[in-house]
């Protein structure tokens, strides 16, 4: 099943950021790729499913109904008719990330043996943890700006893991019983701020900061839509890819532009898998329904390239991870703009 959290296709992108959108709706989508408000099946679906689920975000959903099993159901006994009848044409909504305001992110660093290879690093005995916060989610087609203070914006292709039961100390083999669900992510990261030595100028240092240097707003786009676990079991064997488009210089044609693949990974490369992550991360920190892990990314970012190749107001970013979609996301300034005719700007018109 995918899940989705929907808003109308007339908000746009510069009234969401300043709250005034329509009320968030969670959806289905269904075969044939049109979207069922969760709302609409309530009222199909009649007492099969709780009157309250309409009115519910995805997170507070999943709280009261972890397994989905109501929502299944309603499904199952639903005429599938009427269920097309009252489904959405997507074009018509936009989509915001599937857990728009979650309440703990941990993101995971150093979890692919290539990516921790082509850094220099050895292989840690336990994952390298660290906290996200919900300004940084956004959703699919929406801007990743460029704050002014950074040149070295780089992404990071992830699966992310959406928790649907409550985790406490819980062992590695109970631990999957706990994940709702998967999305894709992308971990943008402003490397010099990191302090990623191949990141910074002569003379600079960088603060270390990864708080600011993965946290800052819109640097976690998330979705399309959150894949329920009993279509991915433990996330093993999905390949995680991202592109670039770089904005056109020196005189080359916007429509020549073609995308650059940065990363091609496989998430049966993670050194630590995701029962693994939420054991270890449940031992002293809590996770509650719809709590994020994001769990790595693969070898390819943009710091590591000779030469390195940093992210710009203008650009066009894309990951991808099997079985689940792709993130697509226009790179602009931290005021929202980018370059006239390129390719983030482009997609910006038609969006």
């Amino acid at each position: 099943m995918r899940l989705v959290t929907i808003r109308p296709r007339a908000v746009t992108w510069a009234r969401a950021e300043a709250g005034t959108t329509a009320p968030e709706q969670v959806g289905i989508v269904l075969e044939s790729g049109r979207i069922l408000r969760i709302g609409a099946l309530a009222e199909i679906a009649g007492t099969t499913l709780p009157h309250e689920f309409r009115r519910l975000s995805l997170a507070a959903l999943l709280e009261l109904d972890p397994d989905l099993g109501a929502v299944r159901r309603a499904l199952e006994l639903a005429d599938a008719n009427a269920l097309e009848t009252a489904s959405i044409d997507a074009a018509s909504i936009r989509l915001a990330a599937p857990i728009p305001r979650p309440g703990k992110i941990v993101g995971v660093g150093y979890n692919y043996l290539d990516h921790v290879r082509e850094q220099g690093r050895e292989r840690a005995a336990r994952p390298v943890l660290f906290s996200m916060f919900a300004n940084a989610v956004i959703g699919d087609g929406e801007p990743i700006h460029k704050p002014a203070g950074t040149h070295a914006l780089d992404l990071e292709a992830e699966l992310a893991v959406v928790i649907g039961r409550r985790a406490t100390r819980v062992s590695p083999d109970r631990a999957l019983q706990h994940v709702a669900g998967y999305m894709a992510a992308n971990d943008v990261t402003a490397r010099d701020w990191q302090g990623q030595t191949k990141a910074l100028r002569p003379g600079e240092q960088g603060d270390g900061q990864w708080l600011r240097a993965k946290g800052s707003d819109t640097f976690l786009p998330l979705g399309p839509w959150l894949v329920t676990a009993d279509e991915l079991g433990d996330g093993r064997g999905l390949v995680v890819r991202s592109w670039r488009t770089a904005a056109a210089t020196g005189g080359v044609a916007p429509e020549a532009v073609q995308p650059f693949q940065m990363q091609d990974g496989n998430t049966s490369d993670l050194l630590f898998g995701v029962a693994e992550l939420i054991a270890i991360i449940s031992a002293e920190v809590t996770l509650d329904p719809g709590d994020i892990i994001v769990t790595g990314t693969p070898s390819g970012v943009g710091v590591f390239r000779e030469p390195p190749i940093f992210l710009e107001p203008g650009d066009l970013v894309r990951v991808e991870v099997e079985r689940i979609g792709s993130l697509t996301s226009p790179i602009t300034d931290e005021d929202g703009r980018a370059p006239e005719g390129s390719p983030a700007a482009r997609f910006l018109a038609v969006a």
